[in-house]
């Protein structure tokens, strides 16, 4: 339940230091105490893990272990509130003295009851802790025990899958995609990620890199994700959701954790973490360090008919596999692997690919303060080998990258303080379709302050926080031209939010934000919402807000080469051969086209992009029905505008359509300019046609850019529901509802706006959480079929339905063993087009606690 930090100038960084150094004697004259003991159910007597124990008033807190015992250190003398809290059963309170020195022990039992809904609470759709029941958004939270049956897998996104409302597509082990309410890309960004308030996304493309995080996933403590907007509080590239993930503070994770894991793909995984605290309760620090190593279901496609041919294993019906294309083929395979023939020649690879690396370690220090507050300082880094990721250019192969990190703040009750550090460093990366290398180092620093504080008696609260970051990019010229290149570029932002009871049972709420940077215009994100709750085991939901999405860095100034050089002699030896050839006698052999041998094909960014914007309307319901049923109900339409384009032909009108050269004079340029095109179009080479231009220099290439273009409306229906069908059984259920359309008169030529989203998903999962030490769980998801188009990849994608099952036993105190399979029955499916086929994985392993 942590709060979301935020950063700090240095002149603040200075103040905190000296405070620090001032308030320490202090600290050490008060010897406050210690209260340790176990946590048992009342049914029958066995202990229960994952126990939430908080010391009321104060940030002290813990969790039980595997054998049901906690230890909370350096709490205040005096008398105190100890609160237990565990999902599925009744909380609990004892009241002590905790003497000065002393250590008092406190034996809780718990009984069943669900939780009912007014006693979660979450911190990330008003960036403060409030009842789930009063936030102005839809929001689910990952259970725990999900997060730790899947952490051998190291997916995040997997633990967000069954979601009502969520879009995960995945391309190979380590590489996913995560959005919500539609208009999916490769390389989405609609979606933000935040770890303690740390954007942990490429600095240079503004998504994911899924393996990049520095602790495993059952280490990650409180997942929440907000579906719909959140640009009023978080600014860009929220434009669809926020992912939140609450890590837990040192003292949260005393002892020492060795987990192994391995299984199909020959994948081996080891993971070990080791905290304490020192000097008498005021310090605590954690240590993590992890290796990972496995095949991966990418493949190389070097020959044409590749992927048509990968893709067969994937057909759900002759229809699909008649319609699967046979695109081109790239030129470089993946590492580890030779390709047979000449360079810029089709043909067939030798060899096996590289594994799939992962190294990381992090560490952290806590210092606890009297007042309840916490000054952390933490970093880490993750060392990525061989991972491929599918974009709208085409594929493109990670061959070696550091992600280093870094964060400090200060978080107390009423506000928080961070600053922090995210970069990436990597090498003789290559995009697979040309061969074009990539090498690039980038950077964000990131400050932001946040202070939330009540008024009127607490039946008011407001939220205000302003935020300032710098983004360099240096892609050594292989991303981008030399002009644009090792660029530093700023953003500012202010915010605020306030809610206001009006009464019990109303609730408003009104935010808004203001952005600026030097790459786009300012922007204003307002919200409104409406919360009626009845009484606290329902609420109904009215929201209304604005957001808005940047073009990423790479949007704005790419320039690589997209493919190899397309060769147009013969076209020109055509059309000099036709009656045509007397209007070419002033153009020397083989310049019609400047080197009509070898056209350059061309990637190339605009400087000129707009932002996209989305305006989005919600109704929501959330809702505990009797004793053991839970209901969430969500309802939204949205309009987008100003779409920000794949790299795609004739869409940027700084490449208009090609001219024949100067020698040739009207009305035969003309002439000669339109046959050029009906004889691209003719041969199959749309892309050709639409994108042959000239570049400012005059000379000829075939350039694929970025525009903005399109408008569409998306609604959609999103259903969640929980019910405990005994103490130990529980059957949790999801159904997605989305449709869209598009205003065709403002797409542009070349361009196709689809949605990327199946029209109908659901989930279905039934768990077992047993006082025997035995967890299980399996879960089936249906998805629809649907067309995709994203850059260079267009096509269908073919429905799935998903098994997936865990497995774990507490065998002792520190020993638990488990197990995971996810798509149990092996359907092999690619979903989303140029990905690769996904198909089954089983691990197994063990976790040994101290």
């Amino acid at each position: 339940m942590g709060d979301v930090f935020a950063a700090v100038p240095h002149r603040t960084l200075v103040k905190l230091t000296a405070m620090l150094v001032m308030v320490t004697p202090a600290v050490v004259a008060q010897e406050p105490g210690s209260i340790v003991g176990t946590v048992r159910r009342a049914d029958d007597a066995s202990p229960l893990r994952g126990v939430l124990v908080v010391v009321a008033g104060s940030g002290i807190r813990t969790f039980t272990g595997g054998n049901g015992q906690f230890a909370l250190l350096r709490v205040p003398a005096g008398q105190q509130t100890v609160r237990f809290q565990w999902p599925g059963y009744r909380p609990h309170e004892e009241s002590i003295t905790v003497t000065t020195g002393g250590t008092v022990t406190v034996d809780a039992v718990i009984a069943f009851q669900p939780v009912l809904l007014s006693e979660f609470v979450v911190t990330a759709p008003s960036r403060a802790p409030e009842r789930v029941v009063e936030a102005p958004a839809a929001v689910s939270i990952v259970e725990p025990i999900v997060a730790r049956d899947l952490s051998s897998t190291a997916q995040v996104p997997l633990a967000l899958a069954k979601l009502p409302g969520v879009d995960v597509v995945q391309n190979g082990v380590n590489d996913f995609n995560l959005n919500t309410r539609g208009f999916n890309t490769s390389l989405n960004r609609r979606v933000l990620v935040l770890q303690d308030g740390r954007d942990v996304a490429i600095a240079f493309l503004g998504s994911q890199e899924w393996n990049a995080f520095s602790l495993p996933l059952e280490d990650m403590g409180r997942i929440e994700f907000v579906r719909g907007p959140g640009s009023a509080l978080y600014g860009a590239n929220s434009l669809t959701g926020v992912l939140n993930i609450t890590t837990p503070t040192a003292r949260e994770a005393v002892g020492t954790k060795l987990s192994l894991a391995g299984g199909e793909l020959s994948t081996i995984r080891g993971d070990l973490r080791h905290g304490g605290v020192v000097a008498d309760g005021r310090v605590g620090y954690r240590l993590s360090a992890g290796y990972a190593r496995s095949e991966s279901w990418t493949r190389s496609r070097t020959n044409i008919g590749d992927l048509a041919a990968e893709y067969s294993e994937s057909a759900d019906s002759v229809e699909t596999l008649l319609n699967t294309p046979a695109p081109g083929f790239e030129l470089r395979p993946l590492n580890g692997q030779v390709k047979a023939g000449p360079f810029g020649t089709p043909g067939p690879v030798t060899g096996e690919p590289d594994d799939l690396i992962n190294v990381y370690g992090a560490g952290r220090l806590d210092v606890y303060l009297d007042n309840g507050s916490v000054v952390t300082a933490e970093g880490g880094a993750t060392h990525i080998l061989n991972e491929t990721l599918v974009t709208g250019a085409g594929r493109v192969q990670v061959s070696d990258a550091w992600r280093p990190w870094a964060r400090m703040a200060w978080a107390a009750d009423q506000f928080n303080i961070t600053a922090w550090y995210t970069g990436r460093k990597s090498k003789n990366g290559a995009i697979l379709a040309s061969a074009a290398p990539i090498d690039e180092e980038s950077h964000v620093l990131h400050a932001e302050a946040q202070y939330h504080q009540t008024f009127l008696e607490g039946r008011g609260r407001f939220v205000i926080g302003g935020s300032a970051r710098n983004s360099l990019i240096d892609s050594k010229q292989t991303l981008i031209a030399e002009a644009d290149d090792d660029r530093s570029d700023w953003y500012f932002s202010g915010y605020a939010q306030a809610a206001f009871s009006v009464s019990p049972q109303l609730r408003l709420v009104g935010a808004a934000r203001y952005d600026d940077g030097e790459l786009f215009k300012g922007q204003v994100s307002p919200k409104a919402a409406l919360i009626f709750s009845p009484n606290q085991r329902h609420s109904f939901r009215f929201t209304a807000q604005r957001a808005f999405q940047t073009p990423n860095t790479l949007e704005y100034f790419l320039s690589v080469v997209a493919g190899p050089p397309a060769d147009f002699s013969l076209l020109e030896a055509g059309l000099r051969a036709s009656p045509l050839g007397p209007a070419l006698t002033g153009v020397p052999d083989g310049e019609l086209f400047t080197n009509s041998a070898a056209i350059p094909v061309l990637g190339l960014g605009n400087p000129n992009l707009d932002v996209e914007h989305a305006t989005t309307l919600e109704i929501g319901y959330k809702g505990q029905i009797g004793d053991h049923v839970f209901v969430t109900v969500d309802g939204y339409y949205s309009r987008f505008t100003n779409f920000v384009t794949d790299l795609l032909p004739g869409v940027n009108p700084t490449y208009a359509p090609w001219t024949a050269p100067a020698a040739v004079t009207d009305p035969e340029a003309q002439v000669v300019e339109t046959a050029v095109r009906d004889q691209l179009f003719a041969a199959g080479e749309p892309l050709a046609a639409a994108g042959l231009t000239r570049l400012p220099d005059g000379t000829t290439a075939i350039v694929v850019s970025i525009g903005n273009a399109g408008e569409a409306d998306a609604f959609g229906i999103e259903l969640g529901t929980g019910v405990w069908l005994t103490h130990e059984l529980r059957l949790d259920g999801s159904y997605t509802l989305f449709t869209w359309d598009v205003d065709s008169t403002t797409v542009v030529p070349g361009d196709q706006i689809l949605a990327d989203t199946p029209k109908h998903k659901g989930s279905v999962a039934l768990s077992y959480i047993g006082a025997n030490g035995v967890d299980a769980r399996v879960s089936a998801q249906i998805v629809d079929d649907y067309e995709w188009a994203s850059g260079v990849f267009a096509g269908r994608i073919p429905s799935r339905q998903t098994v997936d099952a865990s497995v774990s036993y507490q065998i002792s105190r520190n020993l638990r063993v488990h197990a995971v399979a996810t798509n149990l029955l092996d359907q092999r499916r690619y979903q989303l087009y140029g990905g690769s086929i996904v198909g089954r994985r089983i691990l197994g392993g063990f976790s040994v606690v101290y």
